[in-house]
């Protein structure tokens, strides 16, 4: 489904960013997890409906290897993460994708599994890629201890102790996961088997499900062999500090492509944020609640900035733009006038003259958190039925498609590919491990085997085929005459009913950050304290700060 921008009312329109603004790569590299992120929405649900949740299944011995299952277990339907802990070897640990052991592997089973159903997992899912699983199986994940926080964290406990403060905010998280697959791969259950469940609705709901139990796991395994090693002396996590721990996770250019291919997702994404942000700027008033919860939303975020690290040169100076915008921002609310007229979109305006790109986006989240009353609703509509776009409407007028790329790519058709910087790279797809990967045009060989994410590019080139086709004529006798514009005409038709669709930059040239694609995807997901290493791949913390399973119920902020 699309959300549909006719039920809004002409106030509330006029208050939502253009495309043109929203949808340029230096903004979408400075997104931040909301209260509409995929994460907080399934907190919300777990925390919210009868859903029960425990471990009724714990088979792991003194060295820490074995297995667990995390049950999660509604009246309808049942969730069960399988979980096998590892006894690797250090010269094996690697968070590379050609890995092939790891620290613990997992898969979120659908359903409560038997004894046949653990033992026929135990043979595959350790093997991740090399097994198959089945289509009662969701998800297939793996991760790796965090080799310095794990053995210190296990060492304090084990003799009685907790851990270093200075330590568990230095790292915060005892694993990471160095993949998290679902929607059909290996065998897994496609996406469209599952997508009607309520609580499944939402996009990644599945993997986040999967992340939310992998962080239980990581505390409880810590707990077990400090206990094995600590005997009657050991003690468990403080749980303020194991509050604070989230499951870390390293991601690459694998997950770059995913928001160029799928613009209809990528639409309601961001219309669904855009749509909220419209919503509190359109509050004639501010509740005294809301200013309370905007304080607290402050001050957390600023703790946050505060103990957010990264060594890479970008994200430094991003760093330093944010805290500067959120001190910026918290002396600037001491003294705000409440009582004026729509205090909240004065409040956005200053922040859009003010603060940086960094600044601004934070800013979004903050507005958002206090309304969740008024906005939550929103993450019903984030999802896409992709396949009811899919289909070119060929009756459409050649005229009518020439109209939509002179008004709806005027960004694209603005870029000169005949300057070497601007057509600089190539995406294909590695023979070694079926990912993405990004080539030099004028360096490396394969651009031959380029994919069509250069989106600007094929747009460029179907205009030109286009403004000198006969208007009167169809698209279906365009794509009879000039079929390898097919997929750019997708495109368009796709974009005129979906204003979010396209990242409205050129993601072939040479100054071109993959990061800013991970950083917008990743920020839906929810996660925080981003750690570039590098303009390709990057370290980033998901549910550090959220409910446990055995809290989830206990009425705090999700």
């Amino acid at each position: 489904m699309s959300l549909n921008t006719s039920i809004l009312s002409t106030e509330t329109l006029d208050y939502m960013r253009p495309a043109t603004e929203v949808m340029r790569l230096a903004r979408m590299g400075c997104g931040h997890p909301t209260r509409l992120s995929f994460l907080r929405v399934l907190l919300r649900r777990l925390a919210s409906s009868d859903w029960k949740i425990d471990r009724p299944v714990w088979n792991v011995d003194a060295n820490g290897v074995g297995h667990g299952v995390y049950r999660v277990k509604s009246a309808e339907r049942t969730y069960s993460l399988v979980a096998f802990a590892h006894d690797l070897p250090p010269e094996m640990r690697s968070d590379r994708v050609i890995a092939t052991a790891w620290d613990a592997t997992f898969t979120l089973f659908d359903g409560e599994p038997t004894a046949e159903d653990i033992a026929r997992l135990a043979d595959n899912v350790p093997y991740q890629e090399a097994g198959r699983i089945s289509a009662k199986e969701l998800t297939l994940a793996r991760a790796n201890r965090s080799v310095r926080l794990f053995e210190h964290v296990v060492n304090a406990l084990a003799q009685g102790c907790q851990p270093d403060p200075a330590e568990i905010a230095a790292v915060g998280y005892l694993m990471r996961t160095t993949a998290v697959y679902g929607s059909g791969k290996f065998g897994a259950s496609d996406r469209a088997d599952i997508a009607q469940r309520p609580e499944l609705a939402a996009p990644f709901q599945v993997e986040m499900l999967t992340v939310w139990l992998i962080r239980a796991f990581t505390v409880d395994i810590v707990e077990h062999i400090a206990t094995a090693r600590g005997s009657e002396t050991a003690v468990k996590l403080d749980r303020d500090i194991r509050r604070s721990l989230g499951v870390g996770n390293s991601t690459g250019l694998g997950m770059a492509p995913f928001i160029v291919r799928h613009p209809v997702l990528l639409n309601n994404w961001i219309m669904a944020r855009e749509e909220a942000l419209a919503r509190v700027r359109a509050q004639p008033t501010a509740r005294s609640q809301a200013l309370s919860d905007l304080s607290a939303a402050l001050d957390a975020a600023i703790t946050n900035a505060r103990v957010w690290h990264s060594e890479h040169p970008i994200q430094v100076c991003k760093l330093d733009e944010l805290r500067h915008d959120l001190a910026l921002l918290s002396m600037t609310l001491n003294t705000w006038d409440w009582k004026g007229e729509h205090p909240w979109d004065a409040l956005w305006s200053w922040g859009v003259q003010t603060l940086t790109f960094e600044g601004q986006e934070a800013l979004l989240s903050l507005m958002l958190e206090p309304h969740g009353a008024l906005v939550d609703d929103l993450a019903d509509h984030m999802g896409a039925n992709e396949a009811a776009s899919f289909r070119i409407n060929g009756a459409m007028p050649v005229a009518e498609l020439l109209r939509i790329l002179e008004s709806d790519y005027a960004w694209a058709l603005a870029i000169d590919f005949t300057s070497p910087e601007n057509v600089a790279r190539f995406w294909y797809v590695s023979e070694e491990k079926l990912e993405p990967r990004l080539g030099e045009r004028a360096t490396e060989d394969g651009a031959t085997l380029e994919q069509p994410l250069c989106i600007a590019r094929l747009v460029a080139e179907l205009h030109e085929t286009v403004r000198n086709f006969d208007a009167t004529q169809s698209v279906a006798a365009l794509m009879l005459a000039h079929p390898e514009h097919r997929f750019a005409v997708r495109r368009a038709q796709i974009t005129a009913h979906h204003p979010y669709a396209e990242v409205q930059d050129n993601l072939i040239a040479a100054d071109m950050l993959p990061i800013d694609l991970l950083r917008c995807k990743l920020a839906f997901f929810g996660a925080s304290q981003f750690d570039p290493r590098s303009d390709r791949w990057v370290r980033i913390n998901l549910f550090a700060g959220a409910p446990f399973p055995d809290d989830i119920k206990a009425g705090g902020a999700v």
